[in-house]
């Protein structure tokens, strides 16, 4: 167990913006985890990947980092191979694991930072594919009784970039492996419309997906290592199919997906682009020049400055579009 008092977190978060906690304490085993809970503080906050959070200024409180690793394979039944993953595998190194044995339905989510702990609470997904599509349980332990339980995807609550350990197991789990049930056979999903035009009457290998992900994302998505960024910054907003139909007859143009009969998805990146945000730089703080959805520090901006102006655009956004856009990233402030 690492413990670490007033120490600067900054290398362990995406935004690259220096940030002091009171305690930061990385943990490797489970039991480690139970050591830690028997005499930890009622607050904490678990960090995962770093990749999801804006601090506006330092935490006056603990800092935990579930660390555990490990990837073994479960089962494996003449389609199917199911493979257990510590809450703090890389998730990209697991997704080039799972290319690398040819095991399909993590390839779509290639170069996504953070952790495989974090996928399960913010139920990731890129290129129409979340992961809920390949989660078969999450095992956790709960914070109060150290009680290890395991539920099954079904019952996880996923929904978009949501799941129950937002909800009901919010600061009352911490997640320590992930099960995934993986395709032995070749199964791609192609449907995001750049991969349809890309394999057009061609059915790709593992590896292609991946390298194509890999080039779209890295095309568009600046690499945190070299501009912080936590990736998208803001939800695509969900509303009412009417107000879709309203909006389109001002912007005609403006595109949507269909998500039930009565609900339509819209790319909050259009709508910050069409606000006139894309490229917008205020100091240190900004947004991408290639992607207006994501916020971007260009080398000194403060969290206060990422906020400030994510306020400023959800502002505008709500005055052109009267739709109100909700942050993807948490805000610890």
């Amino acid at each position: 167990m690492q413990i670490k008092e007033n120490y600067n977190i900054q290398s362990k978060l995406t935004f690259n913006i220096p940030t002091k906690v009171k305690k930061y304490v990385e943990l490797e085993s489970k039991k480690e985890l139970i050591d830690f809970l028997e005499t930890a503080p009622k607050d904490f906050l678990i960090l995962g990947g770093g990749s999801n959070y804006l601090f506006t200024k330092d935490y006056d409180k603990t800092v935990l980092k579930i660390n555990i690793k490990g990837i073994e394979i479960l089962e494996e039944s003449e389609n199917y191979v199911y493979i257990k993953v510590g809450a703090g595998e890389e998730w990209d190194q697991f997704v080039a694991y799972c290319v690398d044995n040819n095991y399909w339905g993590a390839e779509n989510l290639s170069l996504i930072p953070g952790s495989v702990g974090a996928s399960a609470v913010q139920n990731i997904g890129a290129y129409g594919v979340e992961a809920k599509d390949i989660i078969f349980d999450v095992r956790y332990m709960l914070k109060d009784s150290l009680e290890e339980k395991i539920i099954m995807h079904n019952d996880c609550g996923f929904d978009y970039r949501d799941s129950i350990f937002k909800q009901e197991l919010k600061d009352k789990a911490l997640i320590t492996d992930v099960v995934f049930r993986l395709h032995k056979k070749p199964n791609p999903v192609l449907s995001y419309g750049p991969l349809q035009e890309i394999f057009k009457g061609k059915m790709p290998s593992l590896s292609e997906i991946r390298e194509k992900i890999i080039s779209i994302r890295t095309s568009k998505l600046p690499e945190p290592k070299e501009l912080g960024n936590a990736g998208s910054f803001f939800k695509n907003p969900v509303i009412d199919i009417m107000d879709n139909n309203k909006l389109l007859q001002d912007y005609p143009q403006m595109p949507f997906y269909l998500i039930d009969i009565d609900k339509v998805k819209l790319p909050a990146a259009w709508l910050i682009d069409q606000a006139g945000w894309k490229g917008y730089r205020e100091k240190d703080a900004g947004v991408h020049e290639q992607q207006a959805l994501v916020l971007v520090n260009y080398g000194k901006a403060s969290g206060q400055d990422i906020f400030d102006l994510s306020e400023k655009i959800k502002q505008s956004v709500f005055e052109k579009f009267n739709i109100n856009l909700e942050r993807e990233v948490i805000v610890i402030s």
